[in-house]
């Protein structure tokens, strides 16, 4: 269903300030936590003795120590102590190669050796200080590549989100799309329209006029194993469009990291980085509110979408120009996840570890 030699948002690091977080990641049972404040570790989320989730237990010494009987198991797994007993030889628990980079925690669910952090993806906008960035976590009961589906076709803006981001001219104009190696990049070029309700507030509170006509820009780019990123914003009509000078529009980044914890369910990471205005912390509260309220309608429909799938699972669902986005994203999964089981397929005849 996924590719696991990739990485992936696990979760933000304020969830793991004081306590260790249990979540499912690519269908692995995990447990991050802080050996040290400016560390983190991630462990099979199953304690050696009883099978105890080591979630519910506690960082005791910069080690994890199980809240059933006090285990203590070190950041590689291997168990260190336990009161009145000898723990030497308990099996040692897997543990994940994890890294804390750009504001989130990303961690490996497959082979570790194969796990190498500078292919974690860049974002250059996240240690910048002319960008800002607000965002958060929703859980959706979907298959991820239903996300992908929604986020490389936003042709769906006119009707979910028609009281905020949509508009009919986004059925109006065709979407583009090309394939560029692993990545998929649709996009679609709106001219001398009117603003939404949300870019009309962006371009007041980056002291523009609302009532005027803009050019609109859309571009979205799919990279595996489940990232999308998404060039929005509007520019006074006539100024260049997606070219504008930066005093003339109002653009930004819409984050969306799609981690998936099962077969049909999500952590669904998103988030806004923007280049306007970047150290008004009032306009980022702003944008996150009216971004997180736009997810949630997307929320609703793709939960009522799986529940249908799950109904009628030999439907046929249909495929058309739009929908190109997300074909070719999907192409570039199975393609990747066939790989990945044709090399397991021959450690395993091989009597090596898969």
């Amino acid at each position: 269903m996924y590719p696991k030699n990739a990485w992936y948002v696990a979760c933000l690091p304020h969830e793991i300030s004081d306590k260790p977080l249990g979540r499912t990641v690519c269908g692995e049972k995990i447990v991050f936590y802080r050996p040290a404040p400016d560390q983190v570790a991630a462990l099979e989320d199953f304690c050696p003795h009883r099978g105890a989730p080591l979630s519910l237990g506690r960082v005791c010494g910069g080690e994890l120590m199980c809240g059933y009987h006090g285990l203590k198991v070190g950041c590689d797994g291997k168990s260190v102590s336990m009161p009145g007993q000898r723990v030497q030889g308990f099996p040692r628990a897997r543990s994940f190669p994890v890294v804390e980079r750009y504001g989130f925690i990303w961690v490996w669910p497959g082979d570790a050796d194969q796990a190498d952090p500078a292919t974690i993806h860049h974002l250059p906008w996240a240690d910048n200080p002319e960008w800002a960035y607000g965002g958060g976590l929703y859980h959706i009961a979907c298959d991820y590549r239903l996300m992908i589906d929604n986020l490389m076709d936003l042709t769906h803006e006119t009707y979910v989100h028609s009281t905020s981001i949509g508009q009919k001219e986004i059925d109006e104009v065709p979407c583009k799309t090309r394939v560029e190696g692993d990545e998929v990049i649709t996009s679609r070029f709106m001219d001398n329209i009117q603003p939404p309700p949300f870019w009309k507030m962006a371009l007041r509170m980056n002291g523009l006029p609302d009532d005027q006509p803009v050019d609109r820009w859309q571009i979205c780019h799919f990279t595996p194993p489940s990232h999308v990123l998404i060039e929005v914003g509007v520019a006074l009509a006539g100024h260049g469009g997606y070219n504008a000078p930066a005093d003339k529009k109002a653009s930004s980044i819409v984050v969306d990291f799609i981690t998936p914890e099962t077969e049909t369910s999500i952590h669904y990471f998103w988030g806004m980085a923007r280049n306007f205005k970047p150290q008004d912390p009032s306009l980022t509260t702003q944008i996150r509110e009216g971004q997180g309220k736009i997810f949630a309608e997307d929320q609703d429909m793709l939960e009522q979408q799986q529940e249908n799938l799950l109904r009628y699972p030999d439907r046929k669902l249909l495929m058309l120009n739009i929908d190109a986005g997300g074909v070719q994203s999907r192409k570039i999964l199975d393609r990747i996840i066939a790989a990945e089981q044709a090399a397991k397929a021959t450690a395993t005849a091989a009597g090596q570890p898969a």
